[in-house]
Formats: structure tokens, sequence, C-alpha cells
């Protein structure tokens, strides 16, 4: 049997290797298949059992957004188990391990309980309806202060940006529709953006700062340099560019749904309660990255 560029393909013989993408075709029925579970892998037809996948069996999002070839020597592709060893090496007990809690999960809980508490939806909109813009700005830059999820220096040009009046009005105002707006997220993406580089903020850690703590079950929190190795390790097209763009961040939360759902196969200690958990995992895959 003879396989196409691109083809869906299953090795019966290692049938735990998952499903495969032709990436190229030799003499003597010789292929180069990058299979979901092992990597890339030169086959032999004739001795291996390969066929064909259609349909729903040829469907798998790893593949719908492969990043091959050239990963960054850094960070070489290492199989979800492989990260999920990595893993568990550092925290034995999953996201429920008293080390992860302390380290990783419970500093960000107290981030988002505090924005829940000073900026939530009902404070957000009483203050926007009083004008009272320097409050959210202070109240802000105190959720961002909790953590260390912003750099020293991104968290400076923040403070910096929002030192003019009409600077925090733009602020204000499109920090609450970006959170509790009532439109597209794309376009209340698009604005709060336009807001941050029009202040001298536009950071990736900014933008996605604010959803992430706000809502963790939905948004998730971008630092470029760890995320793009993290998503060549995974071999995962991220399709990142360092001006703030919605496509990105769309593909960003691709990524990240595929890390969690492919998370949930795993043991109760190991299924993700929301993006915080997600991005914790994401960050650890990354080897020698990882620092507490």
């Amino acid at each position: 049997m003879q396989f196409e560029k691109g083809e869906r393909v299953k090795n019966r013989k290692m049938a735990d290797w998952g499903v495969g993408e032709i990436l190229e075709s030799f003499a003597r029925q010789k292929y180069r298949v990058f299979f979901v579970n092992a990597g890339e892998k030169t086959i032999d037809s004739t001795v291996a059992d390969l066929i064909r996948l259609t349909g729903k069996d040829a469907q798998h999002p790893l593949l719908d957004n492969l990043r091959l070839p050239g990963f960054k020597k850094k960070a070489q592709f290492k199989t979800f188990h492989q990260k999920v060893d990595l893993f568990l090496q550092l925290f034995p007990k999953g996201f429920y391990d008293d080390e992860y809690l302390k380290d990783e999960r419970g500093y960000k809980i107290e981030a988002h309980e505090l924005m829940s508490s000073i900026l939530g939806e009902m404070q957000m909109s009483e203050k926007i309806k009083a004008k009272n813009y320097d409050e959210i700005c202070s109240g802000a830059l105190r959720v961002v202060n909790k953590t260390n999820l912003i750099f020293p220096n991104e968290k400076m040009a923040l403070k910096d940006g929002l030192q003019e009046t009409e600077n925090k009005k733009c602020f204000a105002e499109t920090l609450n529709d970006l959170l509790y707006g009532k439109g597209e997220f794309s376009g209340r993406f698009r604005q709060f953006a336009s807001c941050l580089e029009s202040i001298d903020a536009s950071k990736w850690t900014i933008q996605t700062y604010f959803p992430y703590i706000t809502f963790p079950d939905e948004h998730m929190f971008m630092k470029p340099s760890v995320t793009q190795l993290a998503a060549d390790a995974f071999a995962f097209e991220l399709n990142y560019k360092s001006d703030l763009n919605w496509e990105s961040y769309k593909t960003l939360l691709k990524f990240s749904r595929y890390v969690g759902d492919e998370l949930s196969k795993y043991e109760d200690y190991l299924k993700p309660r929301d993006m915080i958990d997600i991005q914790s995992f994401i960050w650890c895959s990354v080897p020698g990255k990882y620092n507490p």
C-alpha cells in the first residue's frame, strides 16, 4: 500500500504510538512519519503494518497543528507521557501535591480572589460609572504585584503608563470591557491591546494576565519565551508573533485545551481544575526552565 504526504496512518504493530502523519515518502515504501505518542520515525511499510486512517479516526489536535521541522534544540519533542513523568518528578501527587499547591497554585488563587474582591464585575461597573479610574488602575497594579508572573520591568512599564489621566481612562474602560463586556471576546481583546500599545505597555504578559487571573476556567497566561519553548517541546504550532494579536492568543487557547484534554485521560490527581493547573504543567514541561 502506498501513502502520500499528509495522510494519517497507524502502525498496527505499534498501536501505542497512536495516530501518525506521513511527513515524507522515500523509495521502496519507506516513510518519515510523526506519531503523536512516539515522535518522528522512519518506517519501512514492508515490515511495519501501516494502515490508512480516515474520518474521526484520523483526527488529532496535535497533528492538526503540527510544528515540523526545526524544533529549537533546547526543547526537542518529548511525548506526553514523558512530560507527565517529568511533572511527577517535581510533584509526585500531581496537582494536589503540597509543594505544588504552595509553589504553583496557591499564590495565583490568592491573586484571583483579590481580583474578584476589588475589581469584580459589580465593583468595576460602579467605578466606571463614577469615573473612578484611579482606583481601577491602582487595584489592577495590586493584582499584578500579587504574583511574579509578570517581569518587574514590565510591571514598571504598566505603572509608568498609568501616570497620565487619559491613559488611566483608556486602561480602566478597556480592561472593564475586556473582562465584562458583552461583545465578541476577540474584539474586546484587540481594544485592550490597542490601549496597552498607546500607553507603552504592550506586553503579552500584561495582555493575558487579567483574563487569566479573573477567569482561570477560560483563559490562559502567555509568557512568550517559555510558552514558545513548551509549544516546541509539544510539537505544537503556536503561531506566535511578538505583537499582541488575536490569532496567536486563539492558538494559545487551542494549545492549552489540547494539553488539558490529554491530562484528563490520566489519574484524578492529574486532571486539571482550570487553566492555572494547565499553565503550571506547561511551564514545568520545559526541562531546565522550572524554578519555583
